[in-house]
């Protein structure tokens, strides 16, 4: 009978500190989870700002050809500025998908620290 009380009372006490190093675990994997995020937003910024540049030289160039009248150029460099604004499309849209995972994951992680001050009491 002692046996049964000493491996209950083992088992009872090691529990919380089970349930206490998950709850750690999946507070560490949300704060790695909210720093991939924002180094994808900064990414994703940093792309924006490079094709807003291009887009702006693109422009400049076309207007330029159409004045010297060098239309097969124009039509070269209107193909680059569709492509470079498609692909800031791309980025813009990457940009609101990764604001929504740093959204979730910053919940995830109040979530997690929310359970962990209610375990405590």
């Amino acid at each position: 009978m002692r046996r049964h009380i000493a491996v209950f009372a083992v088992l009872a006490l090691s529990a919380p500190v089970v349930l206490s190093a998950q709850d750690s675990s999946a507070a560490k994997q949300d704060r790695k989870e909210v720093r991939h995020d924002r180094r994808e937003l900064r990414g994703d910024r940093k792309d924006i700002r490079h094709d807003t540049k291009d887009i702006r030289q693109d422009r400049r160039e076309v207007r330029q050809d159409l004045k010297s009248g060098d239309t097969t150029e124009a039509r070269h460099d209107a193909r680059d500025l569709r492509q470079d604004r498609r692909d800031r499309r791309r980025d813009v849209r990457d940009t609101r998908r990764d604001r929504r995972d740093l959204r979730q994951d910053r919940k995830d992680l109040h979530e997690d620290k929310q359970e962990k001050t209610d375990s405590t009491k």
